[in-house]
């Protein structure tokens, strides 16, 4: 196809960012996902063609950092930099602490939290539930940011639009945290009240970048190159994070990059190469948790990666049988050499399953094309009344660790993370 003419913002997608001392490769990033975004994935979505990486988040609560489960996610061994890690929590002094933590254990960027919507995140006012609380989240971010200054390490911030549509507080927040000190601000572009329901607006991330000095990366639903285009044609955003596309398709950074360089598709990858690639994650995960985990563990990536495969769901309920490092492997090498014997390059239908809507609602199937350059993007939704019980109590009162959401309504749970699909192993969280 013919080159398209690129807004600047999508060609400077390849250029590095500089945060502080530290400088990005490229402006394509990895969001922190749970369950998900461990060393071994970032590794392999870094030589892919994301420029950073984000690690899972990890707790501020000192007596779990010696965890098994903290201890992995924490675990750096091999990484390329730069080296950023996620740390959560609800306490100005424990966020601190977990801050020099981390960074004397390799961390070259704090990153805070205030985006997760998980029920048991938000239960003890953590995540996103601190939107809801601005004068606790400013309080976090400064005490935070003095730990690292230091240190010379950039604290950055990752947010939801706001607790409820009817209440988006992203920009006001934004602002109280640049003039804090953090040095970059994530938005992705749905409420806490959504969690991974609906569609993700970019009206607010637009308006985010529009109020800050520093560089604003948009979130949510940037599942192929168009729509990458088109979410930086409508914010202005510094760069891009990308999630849930990334999960069995960990290729889509360099597919991206190609295209916002060149305006051209990039052709799929060869079926060897991405089974080489899948065998060398799988080794990598086996190596930081052990074959009894690492088994368990590594059904859904194989499972996100041949989903939409001929053969793909018989295949992957026979894979979920095997409980041996080798046998798992042999039986990923097989499947995709039979595979790569029928289709040389990997098909292209196994691509990203459209952004799912609600757990109610019919996918809405939205294709981009690359020519349309003039794509009307979805806005903020209708606002929720019952939002507005929701964290009442939080209004100049302080976060606990034991609170609870009694008086919330229960945010509905998507069937699917992903349109379409009805998976049968675990469900990620993105922060």
């Amino acid at each position: 196809m013919s080159a398209l003419l690129l807004p600047v913002s999508a060609t400077l997608v390849s250029a590095p960012l500089r945060l502080g001392p530290v400088e990005l490769p490229n402006r394509l990033f990895v969001a922190p996902m749970a369950g998900v975004t461990d060393r071994p994935f970032r590794m392999l979505c870094k030589r892919l063609g994301a420029g950073y990486a984000v690690s899972e988040m990890v707790t501020s609560k000192r007596e779990l950092w010696s965890s098994l489960k903290t201890s992995r996610r924490a675990n750096h061994d091999g990484e390329t930099a730069p080296i950023a890690v996620q740390i959560a929590g609800v306490d100005p002094h424990e966020m601190a602490d977990a801050a020099r933590y981390n960074i004397d254990r390799g961390a070259q960027v704090i990153d805070l939290n205030m985006g997760c919507p998980a029920k048991k995140v938000c239960n003890v006012w953590a995540g996103s539930a601190l939107m809801s609380n601005e004068p606790l989240a400013l309080r976090i971010i400064q005490a935070v940011v003095a730990a690292c200054a230091p240190l010379n390490v950039p604290v950055t911030l990752k947010m939801r639009t706001g607790r409820c549509a009817s209440e988006r507080n992203a920009v006001a927040l934004a602002r109280a945290a640049e003039s804090a000190g953090v040095a970059l601000v994530t938005v992705h572009g749905r409420t806490r009240e959504q969690g991974y329901t609906g569609l993700a607006e970019y009206d607010t991330i637009a308006a985010v970048k529009a109020a800050l000095r520093v560089p604003v990366v948009a979130n949510g639903d940037i599942d192929s190159p168009a729509k990458a285009l088109a979410v930086l044609r409508h914010t202005g955003a510094d760069a891009l994070m990308i999630g849930r596309a990334a999960q069995g398709r960990p290729w889509i950074f360099r597919e991206i990059a190609h295209f916002l360089d060149t305006g051209t598709t990039l052709a799929p990858p060869a079926t060897k190469d991405v089974s080489a690639w899948m065998l060398e994650h799988l080794q990598d995960h086996y190596g930081l948790y052990g074959e009894l985990a690492g088994v368990r563990t590594a059904r859904k990536h194989i499972g996100w990666a041949v989903r939409d495969l001929p053969g793909g769901e018989d295949f992957r309920q026979t894979m979920n049988m095997l409980d041996t490092c080798e046998a798992q492997v042999r039986a990923v090498s097989e499947f995709l050499g039979q595979l790569e014997e029928a289709h040389p390059h990997w098909p292209a239908n196994a691509g990203p399953h459209p952004p799912c809507t609600t757990r109610h609602e019919p996918p809405r199937h939205r294709q981009l094309h690359p020519q349309d350059t003039a794509t009307v993007l979805p806005g903020p939704g209708r606002g929720d009344a019952a939002c507005r019980a929701r964290d009442d109590r939080l209004r100049g009162g302080e976060a606990h660790a034991g609170g609870g959401d009694g008086a919330g309504r229960r945010q509905p749970e998507p069937r699917s993370r992903m349109a379409g699909h009805q998976p049968q192993y675990p469900a990620a969280q993105a922060a």
